[in-house]
């Protein structure tokens, strides 16, 4: 499973949209978007920092 499948899954289990997350990260929502649909597949760890944080999960939550 790659890190655009557990963010949208972990998103979607928290009821947000992807432009709350978006917002709630501090990342274009066209950013966060690509990733979900495996446009980006290697985020960059600050990418990856601000959607977990976001999420409010660990980052290793997110690449495990």
């Amino acid at each position: 499973q790659n890190i655009g499948d557990k963010v949208k899954k972990i998103r979607a289990r928290k009821g947000l949209t992807q432009d709350a997350l978006a917002r709630k990260a501090e990342l274009p929502y066209t950013t966060l978007m690509k990733i979900e649909s495996s446009v980006i597949t290697k985020p960059t760890i600050q990418t990856v920092a601000k959607i977990a944080k976001g999420l409010d999960v660990s980052i290793d939550e997110l690449i495990k």
